[in-house]
């Protein structure tokens, strides 16, 4: 999976797909060539996909940026659980409609991607399950006409929602799911909100303090006691195939005497940052989980264990001013954090910086940044391109 020839030749980004119900239903993974004379191999590409997204397992939509990479694409028979998307100036085109239909017939969920200009063809219509309009351009609240060529009602995915309200709002006008990472709401001092007291956030708080003082293991068990449930999830973190323990955890106890203060400390990070009980910040947990792995990751080139252990805290944590409704400033004023995460989250410094900003480009699925970034880190693209499958696969062992 991480020796295709292909994750030099590309760049990936990814988002995700939110459901009604605010849980993430699939992932999308962004693919762009990074020559435009260059033909990345489809094969190879899927390979590398199959690895993250096996066929028995969770769906990935894929947004190929060259039309000849996605028409060889659409001629290899991506596994079922494989959606693609095509442009609509591409699905008007009699000259892709076979390879339309047959992806259709091979069980792949087929989505529209941006509105037709013109009629597409009668064999093609049925084949799509979803259409997704950027919310840029979405003008259904107006009362405009349905766009040419749709003449039956395709369920439609709103794109480019970044913020909470505009999830709402995108849920409320008829979207089935909203793709897009809605973590940007804007933060104000001193306008902590009342989940920043709920029970559960108030016992993780507490909880990572006693860790990074390593207190005894009386005092943190009587602090979990407090919320069986978030005993119960750290529990499960920890038996993951993404912490290659290769015996079960089955205490608290348990698991200091296994992994020690330090080792624990990250995975109480992630439970922190995984506890708001809050349905609509289901996606920034989702974000953070993914945060901390891929920073993790990117630093695996360094045999610098506690920096690598760092650079994941920092990342689970740099949605936490969205969760608890407060700068980070203030924030971490309560919650004892390293230096060098300090300085990246509160004064938007240090060496972990340029790592925040790959994963930022990453997520805004934008070549231009991702490019930047990468040179900022000195990091080949292959490497950072096995650093997101890598973090993509550890992710999935958690859920």
């Amino acid at each position: 999976m991480l020796d295709v020839a292909i994750l030099g030749q590309v760049a990936f980004g990814y988002s995700p797909f939110i459901d009604r119900n605010r849980a993430v239903s699939a992932t999308r993974l962004t693919v762009f060539p990074l020559k435009t004379d260059s033909a990345p191999d489809a094969a190879q590409l899927l390979h590398a996909v199959g690895g993250v997204w096996p066929a028995d397992g969770a769906r990935v939509s894929l947004n190929v940026a060259s039309e000849s990479l996605l028409q060889d694409l659409m001629q290899a028979q991506p596994a079922p659980n494989v959606m693609v998307e095509i442009p609509a100036f591409m699905a008007c085109d009699p000259a892709n409609t076979d390879s339309i239909v047959s992806l259709h017939a091979n069980g792949n969920s087929l989505l529209l991607k941006g509105r037709p200009l013109s009629e597409l063809p009668r064999e093609v219509l049925p084949c799509f399950k979803y259409s997704i309009i950027d919310l840029a351009d979405d003008r259904r609240a107006d009362g405009s006409k349905p766009p040419p060529g749709v003449t039956r009602n395709i369920p439609h995915v709103q794109a480019g929602v970044r913020t909470i309200t505009e999830m709402e709002h995108a849920f409320a006008r008829g979207a089935e799911a909203v793709l897009g990472w809605p973590i940007d709401d804007a933060i104000q001092a001193g306008n902590a909100k009342a989940r920043a007291g709920q029970p559960d956030m108030q016992t993780m708080v507490q909880l990572i303090r006693q860790v990074d003082a390593e207190e005894p293991i009386e005092k943190l068990e009587n602090t979990l006691k407090r919320d069986p449930q978030l005993a119960f999830k750290l529990m499960r973190y920890i038996n993951s195939p993404a912490f290659g323990l290769r015996v079960e955890i089955s205490s608290f106890r348990h698991a200091i005497m296994m992994l020690g203060y330090k080792r624990l400390k990250r995975w109480v990070a992630l439970l922190l940052a995984t506890a708001s009980k809050d349905v609509n910040l289901k996606p920034v947990m989702f974000a953070a989980v993914r945060r901390g792995l891929l920073m993790e990751e990117l630093g695996r080139e360094s045999s610098d264990e506690e920096m690598r252990s760092e650079m994941f805290i920092c990342g689970v944590f740099s949605l936490l001013d969205r969760m608890f409704q407060q700068p980070f400033k203030e924030l971490l004023a309560n919650i004892p954090v390293p230096e060098r995460v300090f300085q990246a989250l509160a004064e938007e410094t240090g060496p972990f910086q340029p790592y925040v900003n790959m994963v930022r480009a990453i997520e805004n699925e934008s070549l231009f940044d991702f490019r930047e970034c990468a040179d900022a880190l000195m990091t080949s693209v292959s490497e950072i391109n096995r650093a997101q499958l890598r973090a993509l696969m550890a992710a999935s062992q958690l859920e």
